[in-house]
């Protein structure tokens, strides 16, 4: 490199006006031809391409493919037309061929690159491809065309033969393993993402220790945005989708059910058995009619059996208030017309009592997805459950108060002396 240069000092200090003469012509005529096939040829280009009935032309257009035509011309004719200037010094002429060759080769890389641009924005718009994003990939292509085109033009502008350089890299691949660490790691972890179909753009997922809780926005080789529902923007590594554990909410969503798990904690004081008058009262009930019918006909044989002792209570069955709540709650969940009554669980349990009273569980799913119509259907299902508790002769257990001490003779008494 520096023999050249010394060259070129030699040889352009004979005819300096006559050469800068030349190469004014030179540039002046790529500058032409530049605007010529910018207006001309592009623009003609990009109208036929806005009056065509294709959608997939218009992506081409917005991703400024046919633009980069134009920036090959100038240095196509500088190439060629450096040659139509014999009298020019040779070394002159071999370094303007050579960073001319070296222009091509990167406006070619970025045609690639918008191509590749394009060919995303066209396959995102078929609606079943979306959901398959192919990002990952092309950007893998985009950075292969970039390195092989940095390699070119570093073998052109040296004028040696790019199989040094490639030969080279075999030397340094424990430094390109360490510096392309994250990208190699995310190229396997998008082929094991599409593979297994582990995620889609669309999908809700959780993932706690990232902070990421929504919808997936962009499924790229490096990075997975999330749109949080608060509407900030997680970004999370490719490859700790697989190396982590996340929950996608998809299956939830194409089951058509979303489950409803939460229970109403019963005060223990309060449980006792029905009297005859309550059992009248709630065999009138349109939901409890059936369960009431039911359960005095097997407690009458439960209750005839030989070794019961009638005139002993203990010996005797009877029904309870917590237990025909839950008979009341179990027909409102398979009469309702928002909770799902075939091929998901509808299940209402008693847990195991503690501190805060008997719980009482309610398990079944919601046949609306939507969050803001779940949240509705599951809360008017226990605005109806709390309101009906005391009707049962129960209390909903909640802690003390502030409230529920006012009464007693002790708090009157500290506020007097207070």
């Amino acid at each position: 490199m520096g023999d050249w240069f010394s060259e070129l000092g030699k040889a352009t200090s004979k005819q300096p006006v006559v050469d800068l003469i030349d190469l004014a012509i030179v540039f002046g005529v790529a500058i032409a031809v530049y605007f010529m096939v910018r207006l001309s040829l592009v623009r003609g280009l990009r109208h036929l391409v806005k009056n065509s009935k294709t959608q997939w032309d218009d992506e081409l257009v917005a991703a400024g493919v046919f633009g980069r035509i134009s920036h090959i011309a100038p240095a196509f004719v500088i190439y060629y037309g450096i040659t139509f200037f014999p009298e020019l010094p040779e070394a002159m002429t071999d370094g303007i061929r050579r960073v001319a060759v070296a222009a091509m080769l990167m406006v070619g890389a970025l045609f690639i690159s918008s191509v590749l641009t394009a060919t995303e924005a066209i396959y995102n718009s078929h609606p079943e491809y979306r959901e398959r994003p192919i990002k990952g990939y092309l950007q893998v292509v985009s950075i292969l065309v970039y390195s092989m085109a940095g390699l070119l033009v570093l073998a052109a502008l040296m004028n040696r033969s790019p199989w040094i350089f490639v030969s080279g890299i075999g030397a340094m691949t424990a430094v390109l393993l360490l510096v392309f660490r994250d990208t190699i790691l995310s190229l396997v972890a998008s082929i094991q993402i599409a593979s297994n179909d582990m995620i889609r753009v669309g999908d809700w997922i959780e993932m706690p220790d990232l902070g990421a809780d929504g919808d997936v926005m962009e499924v790229a080789l490096h990075t997975v945005k999330v749109q949080n529902w608060d509407k900030t923007i997680t970004t999370i590594p490719t490859h700790r989708l697989i190396s982590d554990s996340f929950k996608n909410w998809r299956g939830m969503s194409m089951s058509g059910g979303r489950r409803i798990k939460r229970s109403v904690s019963i005060d223990l004081q309060s449980v006792r058995f029905l009297s005859e008058e309550e059992i009248e009262r709630f065999a009138d009930w349109s939901l409890l009619s059936g369960y009431i019918a039911s359960k005095r006909s097997e407690l009458a044989d439960a209750n005839a059996a030989p070794g019961v002792n009638p005139q002993v209570q203990s010996d005797l069955r009877r029904l309870t208030n917590l237990g025909t709540l839950r008979a009341w709650i179990w027909e409102l969940l398979r009469n309702h017309p928002d909770v799902h009554q075939a091929g998901h669980t509808l299940l209402v349990r008693q847990l195991s009592s503690g501190p805060q009273g008997v719980p009482i569980e309610i398990y079944c799913f919601s046949n609306d997805t939507d969050w803001i119509a779940y949240e509705a259907i599951q809360s008017d299902l226990f605005d109806r459950i709390l309101a009906i508790v005391p009707e049962f002769g129960l209390r909903v257990f909640q802690e003390p108060s502030g409230a529920d001490f006012e009464g007693l003779s002790g708090g009157e008494g500290m506020r007097s002396s207070s």
